[in-house]
């Protein structure tokens, strides 16, 4: 997941990268925000704009913790982030029987984050 390891030097990066980045690494344990959710948070880009960072960039934060808004894992890495909402307690739905489904998805209505103090976050201002 990602081109680009924050400790490779995060100074290359272009500068709504870095602010995307850190929405992602503020988002609790167990908690999920949707890439539309960290575009409004910003006040700047849009979903897919926040979809293509975390695409190139977005390997060395918590990545899983930024989510397609229908609670869908991330197509090519499911396995990876079904480990990580597991070992940190994110809230799932259980998987349909069609073969489309066989996975959960994440049950937004319980996990989504909205950025507010005191479900594990700092309180500071927006980024």
């Amino acid at each position: 997941m990602g081109r680009m390891s924050r400790e490779n030097g995060s100074a290359g990066l272009p500068e709504y990268a870095e602010r995307v980045l850190e929405v992602a690494e503020l988002i609790p344990p167990g908690r999920v925000m949707t890439y539309g959710d960290v575009a409004e948070w910003l006040g700047a880009g849009g979903p897919r704009q926040v979809g293509r960072v975390m695409a190139l960039y977005g390997g060395a934060v918590p990545w899983w913790r930024v989510v397609r808004a229908d609670g869908a894992l991330l197509p090519g890495h499911e396995q990876r982030a079904l480990g990580h909402y597991r070992d940190e307690g994110t809230p799932l739905r259980a998987a349909g029987s069609s073969a489309a489904r066989r996975l959960p998805r994440i049950d937004m209505a319980r996990a989504r984050w909205d950025g507010g103090a005191g479900d594990g976050a700092d309180e500071g201002a927006h980024i």
